[in-house]
């Protein structure tokens, strides 16, 4: 396109909600950019565990997770912080995948299907002005009837729009810091695992080419009472728990140097931000130990899908569009945000963990019913 037209839809930021809206916007006719200030492939931090729900949504885009050969995930563990351990079976289950390769397969595919992918370019601002969208980016500036912001977990835009979360007081809910490795280890590759540790939790699960990913969040003064040296927080504070210190001294780091990102947050968010349409972490982030949210960043592009397509139509305005947006956005996951915060409590205090671990072991069906609320139907 000529640099002075006008998209139908620019969509800022290229993970899995961005690049999935930008797959079914190209299939229904519209004219899509989207931009991602990395170049494919590339790791993020990331649990890297996806629910079963997103199975079929995944392949109806082309993702062809049989021929990745994804392993199948049906078993849970959960140790506390001096190494109890909680063992059964997922009622659903999931597969394990890195970002690196799902979200370059996603690229692929757009690229393919005639979405424009801008990479290495980042989003300095986004302005509403008379009915149509200015994004200025690193490079120039492009026009868009619509733009859907994927941002991810804390951006630029979101501190240049003082997004509230951004400017929100320190408490149980933000300030927290995520660490991720690939690993090699002989963990057994149906289980996810959930180790406690004094303020934070660490999951491991295997992924493909018989890698693991070992990601832990925890909060930003257990990395200040360690002097800012991440070796020496998990040396000191996160092998406390027997299994994570078997897994940091008998097991081999592929990437010595981890991947690292601050002040998450998982205050809650509005859908929509000067007319923008939040999907994925920018809409709204459960906490990590619930294991969901990449199918909930998934799942959010199919509801944004339906309703910028009726926009562009003018079967909706864009009044309704934004509504219908949000109404439909919080009855499929403010529930499960409600009750991944209310969980996230629970853990990291060694006392609180133990505890609800002695309550739950004898009771399997309450895991079961606590892992539904944070998950949702195939769709």
């Amino acid at each position: 396109m000529p640099v002075d037209s006008t998209y139908d839809v620019a969509i800022v930021g290229g993970g899995l909600a961005g690049l999935a809206l930008s797959i079914q916007l190209i299939r229904q006719g519209h004219i899509v950019i989207l931009f991602e200030k990395e170049q494919y492939p590339f790791h993020k931090v990331c649990g890297e565990y996806i629910s079963l729900e997103s199975w079929d949504f995944l392949n109806d885009l082309g993702v062809d997770l049989d021929g990745i050969n994804v392993p199948i995930i049906t078993k849970l563990q959960v140790t506390s912080v001096n190494g109890k351990m909680l063992e059964q079976s997922l009622p659903l289950g999931g597969f394990g995948i890195s970002r690196y390769r799902l979200d370059n397969t996603l690229a692929q595919i757009a690229k393919n299907e005639g979405v424009i992918v801008m990479e290495n370019t980042k989003v300095k601002d986004i302005v509403f002005l008379d009915e149509e969208f200015i994004v200025d980016t690193s490079q120039q500036q492009y026009h868009a009837k619509m733009v859907a912001g994927s941002f991810g977990k804390r951006s630029n835009i979101d501190i240049k729009w003082k997004r509230p979360f951004t400017n929100a007081s320190k408490n149980k809910l933000n300030n927290y810091i995520g660490v991720k490795y690939h690993i090699k280890t002989d963990f057994p590759a149906d289980t996810i695992a959930l180790h406690n540790f004094k303020n934070g939790y660490c999951g491991i699960v295997k992924i493909e080419a018989d890698n693991y990913n070992l990601c832990y969040l925890t909060t930003a003064n257990n990395l200040q009472k360690s002097k800012g040296d991440i070796k020496e927080m998990e040396r000191h504070i996160l092998s406390q728990n027997p299994h994570l210190k078997k897994i940091f001294t008998e097991n081999k780091i592929i990437n010595d140097n981890p991947l690292t990102i601050s002040q998450i947050s998982f205050d809650k968010k509005s859908q929509v931000e000067n007319h923008v349409l939040m999907i994925g972490d920018a809409a709204g982030m459960i906490t990590p130990l619930c294991g969901n949210g990449m199918s909930m960043a998934l799942h959010g592009s199919k509801i944004a899908a339906i309703y910028i397509h009726d926009f562009l139509h003018a079967k909706i305005t864009r009044a309704e569009m934004e509504q219908q947006y949000t109404l439909q956005w919080n009855q499929q996951f403010a529930n499960r945000l409600k009750m991944g915060r209310r969980i996230q409590r629970l853990f990291g205090s060694k006392k609180l963990t133990n505890f609800f671990l002695a309550i739950t072991k004898p009771f399997p069906k309450l895991i079961n019913y606590l892992v539904k609320q944070t998950h949702g139907n195939p769709f």
